[in-house]
This record gives structure tokens, sequence and C-alpha cells, in this order.
């Protein structure tokens, strides 16, 4: 179970992801450098109860039209071997020491248990509370999304989201811009294999809601940016 330190960290999360976002090829520039907030977002429980497992979401206000983004971040106690290029930033915790904040996209233990929570073998969890789950994050599974085992191949960003890709042509695609659903529960693009959908604030208050992960059978027969057929 992960436990919720209320403690300082320095810099931010905020700061740190200020600096990172608009390295990614997916981001979308504002006028000047981002304005971020904290929009939402949920935990999974590290089995090994070794590092922190975050997906956040984050808002932008820095442009004319507020962009909220998905960033799955993963914490760590010491530098995760091979993932240099995923860092993040570090950051100083009152409780633990020094934290390693990496891409969580690149990260295996996110990557496993984001997997088992898309089977419905664990729940999300509260972002600010310790041991309570988050029955606001709904997922699916239909058991005909190829073999996932070999999902650790890697993550590849691109301007539409971020893509990982498994065995017999089986894509799970990160939705790094949120988009919220018109009306009622986000639909599903059509071949969809399964999904994680979760709700956020936006600027004036209200929640929106929206998908966050699509797990598709063929790479190519999906639009990253729409969810709808290439």
């Amino acid at each position: 179970m992960a436990v919720i330190h209320r403690t300082v960290l320095e810099p931010t999360k905020l700061e740190i992801l200020a600096a990172w976002l608009p390295t990614r090829p997916w981001y979308v520039p504002g006028a000047g450098g981002p304005e971020l907030a904290k929009a939402g977002g949920f935990r999974l429980d590290d089995p090994q109860g070794e590092g922190g497992i975050e997906f956040m979401a984050v808002t932008d206000t820095a442009g004319d039209d507020a962009v909220t983004y998905l960033v799955p971040l993963t914490y760590r106690g010491a530098p995760l071997a091979g993932a240099e290029h995923a860092l993040v930033g570090t950051m100083e915790h009152g409780v633990l020491g020094r934290r390693w904040a990496y891409d969580g996209c690149h990260d295996p233990v996110l990557r496993t248990q984001l997997l088992a929570l898309l089977r419905g073998r664990v729940l999300a969890q509260d972002q600010n509370t310790s041991d309570t789950p988050d029955r606001e994050v709904t997922r699916s599974y239909d058991g005909d999304g190829g073999d996932l085992a070999d999902l650790a191949a890697g993550a590849v960003d691109d301007r539409e989201g971020t893509r990982l890709s498994a065995a017999r042509g089986s894509t799970l695609r990160l939705h790094r811009v949120l988009r919220p659903a018109p009306d009622g529960p986000p639909s599903l693009p059509p071949g969809t294999n399964g999904h994680v959908a979760g709700s956020w604030r936006t600027p004036d208050g209200s929640r929106a809601r929206g998908l966050f992960v699509v797990l598709h059978g063929s790479p190519g027969d999906l639009d990253g940016r729409t969810g709808r057929p290439a």
C-alpha cells in the first residue's frame, strides 16, 4: 500500500514538469512557459513498496485555451538503470530524501501495474489519501488484446501521445492531451480491447471525464488524437 506523506518537495512536481513538458512532442505550446495547476489523477501501488506510481492530470493555462495533460510518473529512491532519457527531474522529499521522478511509461513497474489495472487485478488508488480506492477510475479489458507480456519493449512519444507496443500488433495508447467526453461516459473507439478512463477538474472548477488509456489490437488502425479509425 502506498503511503501518502504530508510534507514538502523541493522543487515541486509542478516545477519539474514545467521544465520537462515543453520537451515532449505532444506538448501544445502556449504563451511563454507553462503555467501549471494540478487537475487530478490517481495512484497505483508498487507491489514491492519501493517507489511511488502516480498518474497526474495537470492543466496548462498559459495559452488562450487551457490544455490538460496526463503525466504518469514514478518516484524512486535511487536512479533507474538505463532510464536516464526518461528522467523528469529530482526532488528533495521532506520525509524520504532525494527522489528521482521518471516518465512512468519507461518504468517497468508502472507498465506492469497499468496492465494489472487494465485487467482488473488491482484497483486505482486515491491520489491524496492512503489506502483509499479511486472509484472514479474505470477500466475494461475483453481478454482479446494480444499478448501484452512484452509491453516492456519501450515507449514511443509522438505528436498524439505515447504508444506502447506488444506482440501481435497490440498497442496501448496513452492520451497525453486529455479531451473531455461531450456527454456521459467516454465512448470507446471501434475495435478497442480495453481502456482506462478518469476525471479531472477544469479551470472553472467543474469536472471533466475522458479516456486516459486505450488498448487496441492493431497500432495502424487507431488515430491517437481522435480515437477513430485512421
